[in-house]
């Protein structure tokens, strides 16, 4: 079997969690959330707003582009590309308020879009069916969004 090209992989697999043996998927999530804690300590929290966003466009291109580049070896949307997890896990982020509780939307945050990748309701599951890269991605940025929702929903309710 011939070797994928390193950038590809780089991406593809999450800086590497996708290699992860046990749930490779959500340790992509996971190296996703911590490096979304980490710039919170690092940033501004406006600015926090911007990088995120800035994550979620450049990866979501760029997961794209790896996915394509590495079914060709590794198959169809194989378990080891997880960049659409981290993109899915940022994109619930943007959610977060800057306030003491942020911690809590963060964790809330990664159970909403682990749940909504892994159940994929409300077509999320639908999405898989497009082919290449961007069906690989598109399911996991669904599911973020609907994360997004329900988050920006429980802060209106807590106020």
């Amino acid at each position: 079997m011939k070797t994928p090209p390193f950038l590809p992989v780089l991406i593809g697999t999450g800086f590497g969690s996708g290699f992860s043996p046990v749930a490779p998927g959500t340790a992509g999530a996971l190296l996703a959330s911590i490096i979304w804690i980490v710039l919170y300590f690092l940033l501004p929290f406006s600015i926090l707003l911007w990088v995120t966003a800035a994550l979620v466009i450049f990866f979501t291109f760029a997961g794209i582009w790896a996915a394509n580049k590495l079914e060709s070896y590794w198959g169809e949307d194989p378990s080891r590309i997880v960049v659409d997890e981290m993109v899915g896990a940022w994109i619930p982020l943007l959610a977060v308020p800057a306030n003491e509780q942020w911690f809590w939307y963060v964790i809330g945050a990664f159970c909403l879009f682990r749940i909504f990748d892994i159940v994929k309701p409300l077509g999320i599951r639908r999405m898989e069916s497009l082919q290449g890269g961007v069906g690989v991605m598109m399911d996991d940025i669904l599911a973020g969004i609907y994360s997004f929702i329900l988050l920006i929903g429980v802060r209106w309710v807590i106020g």
